[in-house]
């Protein structure tokens, strides 16, 4: 199964505070460890949402809404995509997550692969 890690924004993430060399080193040696249940696919960082847009589509309509948001607790800081055996695996390795990072929140969702997208042809 793959699952989205996400990592939710805080003010430093908002303000577009960059991690220093010891935080990037220890977060790519988390991200690369060999475990036999998680794989980490690929990872990024989102930069601030003030730099970003939102989209609304109102019967059809597309509006356009510049950044920054309000709600920094609603925002998105980074993303992993990983493939893993369970959530459980997930959960344990998200236990992990460097505490050089802080005090973060943290999300995980499992993916709708694209057959799941369907429903099956009845019998």
């Amino acid at each position: 199964m793959r699952f989205a890690l996400i990592r939710k924004a805080d003010p430093d993430t908002e303000a577009g505070k960059l991690a220093s060399q010891d935080l990037y080193d220890v977060m790519v040696a988390y991200q690369t460890k060999e475990r036999p249940d998680v794989r980490f696919v690929d990872g990024f960082g989102l930069r601030p949402s003030s730099q970003g847009v939102r989209l609304t589509f109102s019967n059809g309509s597309p509006a356009v809404v510049d950044g920054p948001f309000a709600e920094t607790k609603e925002l998105v800081a980074g993303v992993s995509l990983i493939e893993a055996t369970s959530l459980e695996a997930v959960i344990a390795v998200a236990r992990d997550w460097p505490r050089e990072d802080g005090d973060v929140e943290l999300e995980i969702r499992p993916l709708w692969e694209m057959d799941d997208l369907i429903e099956p042809a009845s019998a």
